[in-house]
């Protein structure tokens, strides 16, 4: 049995040791379901999934035939979406009734809208009659939409109620949401006009209106508006909750600060997958759906590749002719694409935080310009230093310095506007940027690099 005072903080992840994982995979290897239960019951359902995602597909198989009925609506909400199918297919019908239940609507949301339809139907099957109203109104919104990612448990009070008066009606048998920060305040025709956090509740006389302790930081959103967008006005405005309405701005839902958080790490973690050209995978995907991801941006990877030897093949005599320009022209374009990769990876995140706009996008090309040029000009002298030593000639010292300022620039350039113009076009910055920024920076440094070659060497 473990004992947690043995644990050694520095091997934890997130609360999960090498340890809690071999005493798992022995409790399950002897079939041992009283010490599995006594190793997993202290420990929190997102270390559980943790757990879980940690196994290889065949332990993990065992672990969730041993364990039925230990999964709970936290520990699924919690497990990447490319195992939630998985761990389904293992629940018995009324062990995922008890899950689904417990679980607020944009968790149940979040579970099925990946699934197929067979399996949908089964999670809303276990719903009551209201939840699965709720749960289906959502999916009928836009993928992307506030609509789908909503909470529609809340609480709501007329704005006329004293402090007082929304006291004793949470202390009532009606049922609250297992989680809330606000009371959002809603007129008679119930178009949201306000809300109250429970801390100034709380602290305030019952005798005060709620309307007279309000947050000025109230505003609400259409339940059509980008839940990204939605996601990043909460951390601006330093909002808590962030309240949802429909076409008569009639509150259905809210979006709140923990789900905000993880859309945005979500995201954040999607484009720098999405820069690496790797999709949206994760480490428990299977050979095939990792293979089946990567092989696309691969493919483009190798037509880029083609398209700067092309440019090197032009200059084919050029080379022949001075051996010292094959050893010299990687390092022009590699220190260009390290450069363009650079100013590439500011400007797609500044695109996703919505810090890059019309309004600057001009002066921050010009930085980077200048930030390529000035990185341009130091390595240049130092290039064109170990090309004069190293070779014995001075002007192939030249050469390549001012190939590498050319290349610099541009790298700062087209890691700058290509980003721009590509989400102008509607198209993902960080899916695509990559490969044109490559192809920039190679075809501009081979062609510098032996382009004056040719003129000034031969």
């Amino acid at each position: 049995m473990l004992d947690s005072d043995t644990i050694d903080p520095e091997d934890e992840a997130f609360g999960i040791t090498d340890r809690v994982i071999a005493d798992v995979l022995a409790a399950v290897q002897a079939q041992d379901v009283d010490t599995l239960n006594a190793i997993l019951e202290p420990i929190h359902p997102a270390d559980i999934a943790h757990l879980i995602e940690q196994v290889d597909a065949r332990d993990r198989r065992d672990f969730l035939t041993l364990w039925k009925g230990g999964i709970d609506g936290e520990t699924l909400s919690e497990l990447d979406e490319n195992l939630r199918e998985e761990v389904l297919e293992s629940l018995a019908p009324e062990d995922l009734a008890t899950v689904v239940r417990d679980l607020e609507s944009d968790d149940v949301v979040d579970l099925v809208e990946y699934l197929d339809e067979d399996q949908q139907e089964q999670v809303l099957d276990a719903l009551a009659a209201p939840d699965r109203v709720a749960v289906e109104q959502a999916l009928s919104y836009p993928e992307e939409s506030a609509g789908r990612h909503m909470q529609s448990e809340l609480v709501r009070a007329p704005e006329h109620w004293s402090v007082g008066e929304a006291i004793d009606y949470m202390r009532s048998d009606v049922i609250l949401p297992d989680q809330f920060y606000h009371i959002i305040l809603v007129d008679p025709r119930l178009k949201a006009v306000g809300y109250v956090t429970l801390g100034r509740l709380l602290s305030s006389p019952r005798a005060t209106r709620l309307r007279d302790i309000m947050e000025d930081s109230f505003r609400t959103f259409h339940v059509a508006q980008d839940v990204e967008e939605v996601a990043q006005a909460i951390n601006h405005y330093h909002m808590i909750t962030a309240p949802v309405v429909d076409d008569d701005d009639r509150i259905v839902g809210v979006i709140t600060i923990d789900d905000a958080m993880a859309f945005l790490e979500e995201e954040a973690e999607e484009d720098l997958l999405r820069l690496a050209g790797v999709g949206e995978g994760s480490l428990s995907d299977g050979v095939r759906e990792t293979t089946r991801q990567r092989f696309p941006w691969l493919a483009v990877n190798l037509v880029t590749a083609i398209l700067a030897s092309m440019v090197i093949g032009l200059f084919e005599n050029t080379i022949s002719e001075l051996v010292a320009l094959a050893v010299l022209m990687p390092i022009v374009a590699s220190m260009g694409g390290n450069a363009g990769t650079q100013s590439l990876t500011v400007a797609v995140r500044a695109i996703a935080t919505r810090d890059l706009t019309g309004a600057n996008v001009w002066r921050v090309i010009r930085k980077e310009a200048l930030v390529g040029l000035i990185n341009g000009i130091v390595f240049a002298v130092v290039m064109g230093v170990i090309g004069a030593v190293w070779f014995g000639i001075p002007q192939l010292g030249y050469v390549v310095a001012a190939a590498m300022v050319v290349n610099l620039v541009i790298a700062g350039l087209a890691g700058t506007m290509i980003p721009v113009v590509l989400d102008k076009l509607k198209v993902d910055p960080a899916l695509a940027s990559g490969a044109f920024v490559t192809t920039v920076t190679d075809i501009v440094g081979f062609f510098a690099f032996l382009g004056l070659a040719a003129i000034y060497l031969l």
